[in-house]
């Protein structure tokens, strides 16, 4: 009976426990969430530039609609963009994924970061015939895009951006 009180007790304590931390964590309806739901979710004033994940539909929207113009490729953005075709269980693609994070925060309104998810989008991985990932397609806003396949290092990446897709003529 002892150790029956005990664990209530211990339970009790830990309840009332993890109810205090959480109320730091509420959204501004008064609702808790986790850490991942304020990071991820809704974009707080504070939130550093991430890349963003795109599905065939919205490639189409944002990036190239090749459906309507198979023959010639043009870019729908306003910034050049940088789109990693990656999948999760790539070892070099789990190397270049904290690149792109920080190319997103360090070229937050002048480069775009796609990423496109080549176990998820396969018809999108079959158009840029994507056979070895990470590959890394670079688009300016005007001009043909290029495409690098492997994972390279964060300053070769940068010397790309500002070369190919920042430069002034």
């Amino acid at each position: 009976m002892k150790k029956l009180g005990l664990i209530f007790f211990s339970a009790l304590l830990m309840t009332s426990y993890g109810c205090n931390n959480l109320k730091g964590n509420q959204d501004e309806n008064g609702i808790v969430v986790t850490e991942n739901e304020t990071t991820s979710g809704k974009q707080s004033s504070d939130a550093t530039a991430e890349p963003e994940y795109l599905t065939y539909d919205t490639f189409i929207e944002k990036v190239w609609d090749f459906e309507s113009n198979p023959q010639e490729w043009v870019y729908k953005g306003d910034v050049p963009c940088v789109i990693d075709f990656y999948a999760d269980w790539c070892k070099p693609c789990k190397m270049v994924a904290p690149i792109m994070d920080d190319l997103a925060v360090e070229y937050e309104g002048k480069v775009k970061i796609y990423k496109i998810d080549t176990d998820k989008e396969k018809r999108l991985a079959q158009v840029f015939q994507v056979r070895s990932i990470p590959s890394v397609l670079f688009s300016p806003v005007k001009g043909r895009p290029m495409m690098q396949a492997g994972a390279l290092p964060k300053e070769q990446y940068k010397k790309i951006i500002d070369d190919e897709l920042l430069k002034t003529n």
